[in-house]
């Protein structure tokens, strides 16, 4: 379980790519600090295991179902990847619940400035835009943000210039792919409804009802 709160920009040292997965090789200084083999690494927003580490960097395996639905594969030596350590039960939660299960990917439409801040205009198909709601909270990339705007082809979201300076969003160009985690509680909601109304269906349609409708 992660923050997102960016930690570190770290840098793509290495990408050894198979047919399908990767094996991806990370620079990083302050995430690396307590940091052992095994442990969960939030990268770009994908939750990782860390598989190697040496005194400047760590390494990840990314399996094919992981490339396929991030913008993890489209990463190339040099690019800098938003890193954050797993949450400790003790510490301060000051983003919001971030699983580090991406969603979806989002493509940037726009960037606009306005004073101290920048909005950021991002695309998304209807199925990620349903559980986007204004006023609540996603992970982009792993940056905790709150949604500002939203409606049926895109949503919105402002950072201030300390999110500007310490993550890799501004950096991206039109039409970047970016990661998306909507909020889990939301997911949750829809699966408690749905499984309601399945019930409901199921006690609707038993054999006093095929009975009494000529069915039997």
């Amino acid at each position: 379980m992660f923050t997102g709160l960016i930690e570190e920009l770290g840098k793509v040292k290495q990408i050894e790519k198979g047919l399908k997965s990767a094996r991806i090789i990370i620079q990083a200084k302050k995430i690396l600090d307590g940091t052992r083999v095994g442990d969960s690494i939030n990268t770009n927003g994908v939750c990782l295991t860390v598989t190697g580490i040496s005194t400047r960097s760590f390494s990840v395996d990314v399996m094919p179902e992981t490339m396929k639905r991030s913008n993890l594969h489209i990463l190339s030596s040099g690019d800098e990847i938003n890193l954050e350590r797993a949450l400790k039960v003790n510490d301060r939660l000051g983003g919001h619940l971030v699983t580090g299960h991406i969603d979806g990917m989002g493509t940037i439409v726009n960037f606009k400035n306005e004073e101290n801040a920048v909005w950021i205009t991002i695309a998304a198909a209807p199925k990620m835009l349903l559980y986007i709601v204004q006023k609540g909270s996603i992970a982009i990339d792993g940056v905790s943000l709150t949604v500002t705007y939203v409606d049926d082809y895109v949503f919105k979201v402002s950072i201030i210039p300390h999110t500007k300076k310490t993550t890799t969003l501004v950096k991206k160009k039109i039409g970047g792919i970016v990661n998306l985690e909507c909020d889990v509680v939301s997911k949750y909601i829809e699966k408690i409804i749905l499984s309601k109304q399945e019930k409901l269906v199921e006690k609707k349609i038993d054999m006093n009802f095929l009975t009494e409708h000529g069915f039997i």
